[in-house]
C-alpha cells in the first residue's frame, strides 16, 4: 500500500481508475479534515429504518451532505428537524460509490440560534393553541383590489419588485407604502404601528414584505406583538417575508403566505391581459346569450303573430257565433213554447174534467140515486124497527107488572109514588093509590093489622 497516495501523482503520468480516484480523494479529505466543527441549518432530514440519520447542512450560500450513523445518533439529545441551526463535528469524507462529498458526523449540538428556534417553536405552539392559525379565521383576498398598502422598508429591492409587478400586471391599482424597519431592535414596534395605521386606512389588502436573511435578521417577524397585530387586522394581510424556504410566525398568522414579495404582488395584482381576455370571453358569452335570447323571443313572437288574427276575421267569427246563438235561442223558445202549449192542453183537459156543470150533473145523478134508495132504506128500516119493537114489547109484556095487573092484580102506591110491599109500610088512615090493570083507585087504610085500629068518628 502506498503511504502517501499523492507523492508521485504529479511526478509520473499515472492513469487512475474512477475507484482509485475516489479512494485517494477520500483518504485525502479524511486526513486533512479529520475532526472539524461546522455550523449550519438542517434541511432534507431523513430517518431510514436502519437508524442512521441523513440531512443537508446549509447556510445562505452553500450546502453539504451529512451522515450521522446509528451509534452516534443515539448520543444526540437534541430533537433534529428541518430548519434547526446546529453545530456538528466530524470528518470530511467521500462516498466512493457515487463520488458524493459528505460529512461523517459524531456530534451534533444546537448552534447559536438554537435558542431562537426553540423560542420560535414555543411561540408557534402557543399561538396555534389560541387559534390564530385557524383556517376559518382567515380573510379571503379581494379579486380586484384598487388600493393596496405595502408595509416594508422604503429602501431595497423588495419595494421595487412589488411596484414592478403591479406596473406590469395591474397599473390601475393604487399602491401606498407604509415605511417601517424590517430588521433590528426597533423593527418589532415599528411593524406593529405600521400594521395598525395601515389597517385604519381602508385598504383592500396589505402586503407585509421583506427580503431574505438569516434567522436573526428575520426574527422581528417571529415576535408575538407582530403576530397579534397581524391577527387583529380587519384588512386581509399577505405575508411575504424572506425567501421561499424561509418560514416565520407572520406567515402562519397572515391570511395568505406568499413565498416571495413578487409572488405576493402577483396574488393581488390581477393580470390586465387576463382581465381583457376574460372581458372578451364574457362579451362573447353575453353576445351568444343575447343572440340565443333574441332567437327564442323571435320564435315566440312568430308564434304569437300566427295566433293573432285580423279584426275582420274575428268579427266574422263573432257574427257567426251570434247567428248560432240566435238560432239556438229561437229553437229554445219554440221548444219552451211547445212545452207550455202541451201543459196548457193538459191543464185544459183537467179543467174540463173539473167543470161545475159536469160536477152538478154527477151530483144530481148521485142525488137521484140516493133519493131512490132512501124510501127503500126507510121502509126497510121501519120494518126492521117495527119487528124489533114487537119483539121487545112481547119481552116487556112478559116481565111487565101491567101484564100482572091485567090478570086482576093491583099495585098500591103511597103519596110519594113508592110501591107498598108489606102492611107494615102503611098506617091506618093513610091514603093510597091502587093501580089496576086499567085505571086507578084512591083507597084508605082502615087497618093494617099491625097496630090497634082507631078510626075517627068524624070521617
Amino acid at each position: 500500500m502506498i503511504n502517501d497516495p499523492f507523492a508521485r501523482l504529479n511526478l509520473d503520468r499515472e492513469v487512475l481508475s474512477v475507484s482509485q480516484l475516489n479512494n485517494r480523494a477520500r483518504l485525502l479529505l479524511e486526513d486533512v479534515f479529520a475532526g472539524i466543527w461546522v455550523e449550519g441549518e438542517i434541511s432534507n432530514l431523513a430517518r431510514p429504518a436502519s437508524g442512521h440519520i441523513y440531512f443537508t447542512l446549509k447556510d445562505g450560500q452553500a450546502q453539504v451532505r451529512c451522515a450521522l450513523f446509528r451509534q452516534n445518533a443515539a448520543k444526540v439529545r437534541q430533537a433534529l428537524r428541518d430548519g434547526l441551526a446546529v453545530k456538528v463535528r466530524g470528518k470530511v469524507s467521500l462516498f466512493e460509490g457515487r463520488g458524493d462529498y459528505q460529512l461523517i458526523l459524531d456530534t451534533v449540538e444546537p448552534a447559536g440560534d438554537g435558542a431562537l428556534r426553540l423560542a420560535f417553536e414555543a411561540l408557534k405552539d402557543k399561538l396555534g393553541a389560541e387559534g390564530l392559525f385557524a383556517a376559518e379565521s382567515k380573510i379571503a383576498l379581494p379579486r380586484h383590489p384598487t388600493r393596496i398598502g405595502i408595509i416594508s422598508s422604503p429602501t431595497g429591492a423588495v419595494i421595487r419588485d412589488i411596484i414592478s409587478v403591479f406596473r406590469r400586471r395591474a397599473p390601475q391599482v393604487k399602491l401606498t407604502l407604509i415605511p417601517t424597519a424590517v430588521q433590528g431592535r426597533e423593527a418589532t414596534a415599528q411593524i406593529v404601528r405600521a400594521l395598525q395605521r395601515a389597517d385604519a386606512q381602508g385598504f383592500d389588502a396589505l402586503i407585509l414584505a421583506r427580503g431574505g436573511g438569516s434567522l436573526e435578521d428575520l426574527w422581528c417577524f417571529n415576535e408575538e406583538p407582530v403576530a397579534r397585530a397581524i391577527a387583529a387586522c380587519a384588512t386581509p394581510v399577505v405575508s411575504a417575508v424572506g425567501h421561499e424556504t424561509d418560514v416565520s410566525i407572520a406567515d402562519f398568522v397572515a391570511d395568505v403566505r406568499a413565498p416571495t414579495p413578487s409572488a405576493a404582488a402577483e396574488l393581488l395584482a390581477p393580470d390586465s391581459s387576463e382581465l381583457v381576455q376574460r372581458l372578451h370571453s364574457l362579451k362573447r358569452r353575453l353576445l351568444l346569450t343575447l343572440q340565443s335570447r333574441l332567437a327564442r323571443e323571435q320564435m315566440r313572437l312568430d308564434g304569437l303573430r300566427r295566433r293573432i288574427r285580423h279584426p275582420s276575421e274575428r268579427l266574422r267569427q263573432q257574427a257567426q257565433r251570434l247567428d248560432d246563438l240566435d238560432m239556438r235561442l229561437q229553437r229554445a223558445l219554440e221548444r219552451r213554447l211547445n212545452q207550455r202549449r202541451e201543459r196548457l192542453a193538459h191543464l185544459s183537459t183537467r179543467l174540463a174534467g173539473q167543470h161545475p156543470g159536469r160536477q152538478l150533473a154527477l151530483l144530481r145523478q148521485r142525488l137521484d140515486s140516493l133519493a131512490a134508495r132512501l124510501p127503500r132504506a126507510l121502509g126497510e128500516g121501519m120494518k126492521d124497527r117495527h119487528q124489533r119493537l114487537q119483539s121487545l114489547a112481547q119481552t116487556l109484556n112478559v116481565v111487565s107488572p101491567l101484564a100482572t095487573l091485567g090478570r086482576g092484580y093491583s099495585i098500591l102506591l103511597d103519596e110519594r109514588g113508592r110501591a107498598i110491599r108489606q102492611a107494615a109500610d102503611t098506617r091506618p088512615g093513610q091514603r093510597l093509590k091502587a093501580r089496576l090493570g086499567t085505571g086507578e083507585l084512591d083507597v084508605r087504610v082502615e087497618d093494617n093489622h099491625v097496630q090497634p085500629a082507631t078510626l075517627s068518628l068524624l070521617d
